[in-house]
């Protein structure tokens, strides 16, 4: 009788793990898939770490446009938000304040030349005693040749 009293609590042994695991994983695996990617209402990338989201966008000129976007991603008022970021080479970075400019926020210099640019580090606050949110990425100007938009701005999922 020892060998099966040994065999069935070898066997309970070994399922244990299994079922604590199946007691833990009571969630459905959708809530781990990614929300498809979409440009922004002008082209640019949505930044949703804060609220309301803003689109990141480089203009024409070179110079950083963020405008708010509510859940629909569509533009809203601006109210009390501020922007800072830094960005290019690190030995000589370059700093960027930013200004309103109608509903949205404008920096006062444009992106160093180049498509491709070091990382940025955008930081936004939602009003002037919150703390601010920080967005790290990099500024491709590039085409991406699969969604049309800018490589920053890129909707297809593929890696950049």
């Amino acid at each position: 009788m020892k060998p099966i009293h040994t065999l069935l609590t070898l066997v309970a042994l070994a399922f244990s793990p299994a079922i604590h695991a199946a007691e833990k994983h009571d969630h459905d695996h959708k809530d781990h898939q990614h929300e498809k990617k979409e440009a922004g209402p002008n082209g640019g990338r949505i930044l949703l770490s804060v609220e309301p989201h803003f689109e990141f966008l480089i203009t024409a000129d070179r110079k950083i446009r963020l405008t708010p976007l509510g859940n629909d991603h569509k533009p809203v008022a601006l109210k009390e938000q501020s922007a800072t970021a830094t960005g290019g080479d690190r030995s000589n970075p370059t700093k960027f304040t930013f200004t309103k400019d109608g509903e949205t926020l404008l920096s006062d210099k444009p992106l160093p030349a180049g498509n491709d640019n070091p990382p940025l580090i955008l930081q936004i606050k939602t009003s002037p005693d919150a703390k601010p949110v920080t967005e790290r990425f990099n500024v491709n100007l590039a085409d991406c040749g699969d969604c049309k938009h800018k490589e920053y701005a890129c909707i297809c999922g593929h890696e950049h």
